[in-house]
């Protein structure tokens, strides 16, 4: 009978070499566009939440005097 591959008797712990690919390596390079729209997300995100900033500061005051003069059971 002959040996397969998956022999675990003769398993040299070894991975086999690698294969070559058809695909050229690429090398990493900025990405200007993707930079951009980061940066507007930012930006949106601030615009949109630094004038809540003050209401959710107050909403989370509130929660903690109330949760200090709420008996815990």
């Amino acid at each position: 009978m002959a040996e397969s591959p998956d022999d675990d008797a003769k398993d040299s712990g070894r991975l086999p070499k690698a294969l070559r690919s058809v695909t050229p390596g690429s090398r990493s390079r900025p990405n200007e566009g993707m930079d951009v729209i980061g940066w507007g997300m930012l930006a949106g995100l601030l615009v949109l939440l630094v004038p809540l900033l003050p209401f959710i500061i107050i909403v989370w005051g509130i929660s903690k005097v109330t949760d200090m003069l709420t008996p815990s059971s």
